[in-house]
């Protein structure tokens, strides 16, 4: 019997998510919610507010919906999940309890501490003066972080004590202000990674490994953004340091989920730092990375649809998910100042086509009319697949130079770890 599925989001993640489950034979219809033009082109879009818990609910009654895919982290911090659980929707994303694995950073450090899982130092503070003096105490480099979310733009890695200070200051004050406490952490060197893995409450299965590149500018300089770019499989993660991320990070973790009353079921994010001690983790995502997703949809061999479900119904016994051998890179071309202040609405007058093994991922655009618009700052996730990195560079950076939108910039250098561990 075919399943009707909804999908809620409007990004990059939501479009690789979309294109993944357009594929799936066992799908009847794909609704989204509010979805994107690159969205519409593989599901029909639905004027819902995902913050109206019960119209989403009512919507997935009125349609008979199998499944509710909730891509984005503020319906899930916002508790989305709970009231589709309670009228019986089977839903692929965390509860609310779970969610705050994400929504609160300082709730992930104290189970760290609780269930003893390597990671930075670090405290806590509701008010500026406090948090100051602690800076003071351990210097720089330092690492300052809004406790909520707070879009990818909630991290300064402060390489001195006046840049520590002055995030802790935009943190408290203003209107611009990011949440009532911060954590403050430790600074950490090595590489970092993105793992993923499916939880259904009890266990965990890895689903996939990719490297995020999250400052703006070529060569890691600039300021932290949700991720201009990413590629899979990540380098840095060994089959032997997953295992153990699995065993010293993920597992104790969902232990202290079910401990605590909460269990998590959904995909659960973990970036890492790979340290001369072994990975730590640096924070955790309770949703698929964005612009990690785009790069894994592209690489998964298995069709989407029987996973999610697995994970929405509690039971991931039997599932082997496969993966193609090429790696994959995403490039992300995004409106010209961003993170900072940006245009809306500047025109993207050509896209190439998507070809075999590469795809123009949507992730903030709209249509006026015939005219397609950047509606957003990042706009779009140029995915490809290659028989190795430097291969799959080559071709994604080949359709980013097929763009034609003057207002708009990119980074040129993704995944250049990898492509330099090659060459070492």
């Amino acid at each position: 019997m075919a399943i009707d599925v909804l999908l809620i989001g409007s990004g990059g993640r939501e479009h690789a998510l979309a294109w993944k489950i357009a594929q799936s034979p066992e799908l009847g219809t794909l609704y989204a919610a509010p979805g994107n033009p690159g969205i519409a082109t593989v599901a029909t879009l639905v004027e819902l507010d995902p913050a109206d818990h019960a119209g989403v609910v009512d919507f997935a009654k009125a349609k008979g919906i199998g499944l509710v895919v909730v891509g984005p982290e503020g319906p899930l911090v916002a508790g989305l999940a709970d009231p589709l659980r309670a009228a019986g929707i089977p839903v692929f994303g965390p509860s609310a309890g779970a969610s705050r694995l994400e929504g609160s950073k300082g709730f992930t450090k104290d189970l760290c501490t609780l269930k003893d899982i390597p990671t930075a130092a670090y405290g806590r503070f509701g008010e500026a003066e406090a948090a100051k003096d602690y800076l003071r105490q351990r210097g720089a480099p330092i690492v300052v972080k809004a406790d909520g979310l707070a879009a990818g733009k909630g991290v300064t890695v402060a390489m001195t004590l006046d840049e520590a200070l002055g995030a802790v200051e935009a943190c408290f004050a203003g209107e611009t202000a990011l949440g009532s406490e911060v954590v403050i952490e430790d600074y950490l060197e090595g590489p970092e990674a993105s793992l993923f893995c499916l939880c259904d409450g009890q266990e965990a299965l890895v689903f996939g490994t990719a490297e995020d590149h999250k400052r703006a500018h070529d060569g890691d300089e600039g300021p932290n953004t949700g991720g201009m770019g990413a590629y899979s499989p990540a380098v840095a993660l060994t089959p032997e340091l997953v295992e153990t991320a699995m065993a010293r990070i993920v597992r104790p973790t969902l232990e202290g989920m079910r401990e605590a009353g909460t269990p998590f079921a959904g995909i659960l994010y973990a970036g890492l730092m790979i340290t001369r001690e072994g990975p730590k983790l640096i924070e955790y995502n309770v949703r698929f990375g964005d612009p990690e997703c785009q790069t894994l949809m592209l690489r998964l061999k298995s069709d989407l649809l029987p996973i999610l479900l697995a994970v929405a119904k509690g039971d991931l016994s039997g599932l082997a998910p496969e993966w193609r051998d090429e790696a994959a890179v995403c490039v992300v071309v995004a409106a010209e100042g961003y993170p900072g202040a940006y245009r809306r609405g500047t025109e993207i007058r050509h896209l190439p086509a998507d070809e075999a093994g590469a795809v123009v991922f949507h992730a903030g655009t709209r249509r006026e009319g015939e005219r397609l618009l950047a509606d957003g700052g990042r706009v779009l996730g140029v995915t490809a697949l290659g028989a190795d990195v430097a291969a799959a560079v080559a071709s994604a950076y080949r359709l980013v130079g097929a763009v034609d939108w003057p207002e708009s910039f990119f980074r040129s250098d993704i995944g250049h770890r990898a492509i330099g561990a090659a060459a070492s």
